[in-house]
């Protein structure tokens, strides 16, 4: 790429309202008509896209939209409300949000980090943590299996 097609390119970027696009894939997952929710979701993510949290990977919109009309079923008249700013560089996001359930109670917060299309305006892929961060040292865990220790090749 030149340099004039690097400053166009930054220059786009830049007029990019990725609240928008985050705020609209939140949106889509409080949404619950299904044509709607998939209208929503269709605007803002790219077509190879993928999302991973603790509980399911979902490769591609229809994955994602069964997995959204599968935590509705369970939590109906549930609204996802991002709560934070965005944080952002890189083309990668990271935000704050938490579901707010029906009666107005408040389930623990979460995190996504969200990776971009070149233009900003697609989700290419989330990456969601649940609930907060322990402080360092509060959380004991089992070593780790061999298996799993890094070789000697990248110490």
């Amino acid at each position: 790429m030149n340099p004039n097609e690097t400053a166009r390119q930054s220059a786009f970027e830049c007029n990019v309202d990725r609240a928008a696009v985050i705020d609209r894939y939140c949106e889509a997952w409080s949404e619950p008509d299904p044509h709607r929710r998939a209208e929503l979701l269709a605007s803002v993510w790219a077509p190879n896209a993928t999302y991973t949290d603790p509980t399911v990977h979902a490769a591609g919109v229809e994955e994602l939209l069964s997995h959204i009309a599968r935590v509705q079923a369970r939590r109906p008249g549930a609204k996802v409300v991002r709560t934070s700013e965005l944080d952002e560089h890189h083309r990668v996001v990271r935000f704050a949000w938490h579901v707010l359930q029906a009666d107005g109670t408040a389930l623990p917060e979460g995190l996504d980090i969200a990776f971009v299309s070149a233009d900003g305006t697609k989700i290419e892929r989330i990456i969601g943590f649940f609930g907060p961060l322990g402080a360092h040292g509060s959380v004991t865990r089992a070593p780790l299996a061999a298996e799993c220790r890094p070789s000697e090749d990248f110490e």
